[in-house]
């Protein structure tokens, strides 16, 4: 197997719908700046697992021209059926078909619906390996171990337990359980031979059969809703982070029966737990040395919430406006989105990324990028 370099990695977050169009606006502008084929890893959570796994599914299709490195059928392949595939409901179907069914959960009927929809008889299998293209990490997180798994074509880790080697799961069971969103498409069980299973330096709970025979996994957001961890601590020069997280909403009167706090309780310990990962991510990048390089790694976040002018670059595609602003609160579910919701989630996504990387990457001036769905256009 090529050894991997560690140049560029890239980290998906999770949010339903909204963080695969958010997403696959950001790819869009990657691969227009010819970075797609640059980059050596690519990690996902939940929603952004979407987009993620169906641009691993489809790279091996996708026409990199030789001199500018732009997949030049990026729109046909990638991004017009991750369109039409968030045009259709499908957490309502899928949880009342798992409360209908003797024998299948909402997690399974969630898989079903991306098989359909997205991903067909695919498997792990079918994605590239590093060297053919980056490196896809999707995490979901063990409700056994407390920690993230991380799935891929060479293995499933939990470093608690092992690894499994070279997984034959298809790619709707992995995205079924990457974004199993608890407790309504939650818990995802993938059973397991557990002659399989390698121990791994420090993995104690290995010699405990029961942890090798099946996996219960829930949405990967419950652990790291960014991915951070296979990209900022595993020596890449670059990182970029692409973040549509729910931002914080102040509240002046928050309801104060039980359900109402234990909803308000959970947003907090994720909002703090979200905040305190981006703070060390800016932290390292913010370390450089006497030469003016970076300690740790270079590279740029952007995020949903993110407001577009604090990134003061002077031909920014767009400036803050009420338009951008109710974009922070579409919802994060797994329903149909309007044509008009999805371009201004793709434009923005696209923005943002534009505006960070002329901004704190490219050293040399770039073209500011234009409108990938000009109807939307957010400046309007």
């Amino acid at each position: 197997m090529e050894q991997l370099k560690k140049e560029i990695a890239l980290a998906f977050s999770g949010g339903g719908y909204r963080s695969a169009l958010f997403a696959l606006g950001s790819l869009w502008r990657l691969n227009e700046f010819g970075l797609l084929p640059r980059i050596n890893r690519i990690t996902s959570v939940s929603g952004g697992t979407i987009s993620s796994a169906f641009l691993a599914m489809k790279w091996s299709g996708l026409h990199f021209d030789p001199n500018t490195l732009v997949a030049e059928n990026f729109k046909e392949s990638v991004a017009d059926p991750i369109q039409k595939f968030c045009s259709e409901t499908l957490d309502v179907p899928a949880f009342i078909g798992g409360l209908l069914s003797v024998y299948k959960t909402a997690g399974d009927k969630a898989a079903e619906k991306y098989s359909q929809g997205l991903f067909g008889s695919k498997t792990l299998q079918d994605i590239p390996s590093p060297g053919e293209g980056p490196e896809f990490i999707f995490y979901s997180a063990s409700l056994q171990t407390g920690d993230g798994v991380r799935i891929s074509k060479q293995y499933i880790a939990d470093y608690k337990v092992g690894i499994l080697r070279n997984p034959k799961l298809s790619l709707a069971r992995v995205v079924g359980a990457s974004s199993a969103f608890p407790p309504f498409f939650s818990p995802v069980v993938i059973k397991c031979n557990p002659d399989d299973w390698e121990e791994a330096k420090g993995a104690f709970l290995y010699k405990d059969l029961e942890y090798r025979k099946k996996l219960v996994l829930t949405d990967g957001g419950v652990y790291d809703n960014m991915g951070l961890e296979a990209v900022w601590n595993d020596g890449f020069k670059t990182v970029f982070v692409c973040d549509a997280g729910t931002p914080w909403k102040n509240e002046p009167a928050p309801g104060t029966n039980w359900f109402s706090q234990l909803l308000r309780v959970n947003d907090t310990m994720g909002t703090q737990a979200r905040a305190l990962r981006k703070r060390t991510l800016i932290g390292n990048f913010m370390e450089i040395d006497n030469e003016g390089k970076p300690k740790k790694y270079g590279g740029t976040y952007w995020g949903i919430g993110t407001q577009i002018n604090d990134y003061q670059l002077e031909d920014a595609l767009v400036k803050d406006n009420a338009t951008t602003e109710s974009i922070k609160s579409i919802r994060t579910r797994l329903n149909k989105f309007s044509p008009e919701e999805q371009g201004r989630l793709i434009n923005w996504g696209y923005a943002l990324t534009d505006t960070a990387l002329r901004r704190w990457y490219f050293k040399d001036k770039q073209e500011t990028g234009r409108w990938p769905i000009g109807k939307y256009a957010l400046d309007r």
